[in-house]
């Protein structure tokens, strides 16, 4: 399945996730070729200040995602009709349920999933989505063709989805969103037993998306800066051969580091 919008445009290969960034930002990174737009909740004004005065001319070029990790269908409802008043739009094009977990009631999940697609049906929702960290519940979902989107953690430090879920998504036709690229900025800062060259964020997409299995990686950035630098992954977005296998060395440094279950579990 292509994830494209309404005007049938493909999604950029970077998308934008909204935290700490202003209005002006929003519109640069559409304005250099950036099209698909993420945020967790409405509590990031500026961003979705930005994000509505675009839909108000581009709607049809742009691609509106969001989600919630509430397993309540009423609240779920809610949430995406205070998104479609926020925005003054009629639909959101990828509504994830986010984070499915082996702590979640599955059954509980698959009401979610249905009702999301009735949504589809109904023409509030353009592509049913789902997040999770866990490889086994992504394998799942793609093997029982449960989400059209996924987003998926993936970087230099956790490949393991590289060995199933990526070529599992590839082969079934299921784009991956690809999230956490940079390990929550830990990838960018070193490590005391690595004296190469430290990868910048650009590269943490760049390794993301060179995986055929990954249709866009997701960056989730604070100043206008970090902007221009990441938008050079549009413009040469392959990775030289010859750096894999030196990220991948890095990579399990930085892996090695977690300080916690959540850092270092389902790799």
């Amino acid at each position: 399945m292509e994830l494209s919008t309404l005007l049938g445009q493909p999604a950029s290969i970077l998308g934008l996730a909204g935290q700490s960034i202003d209005a002006a930002t929003v519109l640069l990174a559409f304005a250099e070729g950036i099209n698909y737009f993420f945020f967790y909740n409405l509590e990031s004004e500026n961003f979705l200040g930005g994000l509505k005065s675009l839909l108000l001319t581009n709607r049809e070029q742009v691609l509106v995602a969001t989600g919630s990790e509430n397993r309540d269908i009423q609240s779920l409802r809610n949430y995406l009709d205070s998104v479609r008043h926020c925005l003054n739009v009629e639909m959101v094009d990828v509504f994830f349920i986010e984070y499915v977990s082996p702590a979640d009631d599955i059954t509980q999940v698959q009401v979610l999933l249905d009702q999301l697609r009735s949504w589809k049906n109904s023409g509030v929702v353009r592509y049913v989505g789902v997040t999770t960290h866990n490889r086994a519940i992504a394998l799942e979902m793609i093997e029982r063709h449960q989400c059209d989107v996924l987003m998926h953690r993936y970087n230099m430090a956790h490949r393991k989805a590289e060995e199933d879920v990526l070529p599992a998504a590839q082969k079934a036709g299921i784009p991956v969103v690809a999230f956490t690229c940079t390990r929550w900025g830990t990838l960018l800062k070193g490590d005391h037993n690595w004296h190469g060259k430290l990868p910048t964020a650009a590269d943490c997409y760049r390794y993301a998306l060179n995986h055929p299995g990954v249709r866009l990686a997701l960056t989730a950035l604070k100043t206008r800066q970090q902007l221009e630098e990441n938008l050079a992954v549009l413009h040469a977005p392959k990775i030289e051969a010859q750096k894999i296998a030196k990220w991948h060395s890095y990579g399990n440094l930085i892996y090695g580091t977690g300080q916690d279950a959540f850092d270092t579990q389902w790799v």
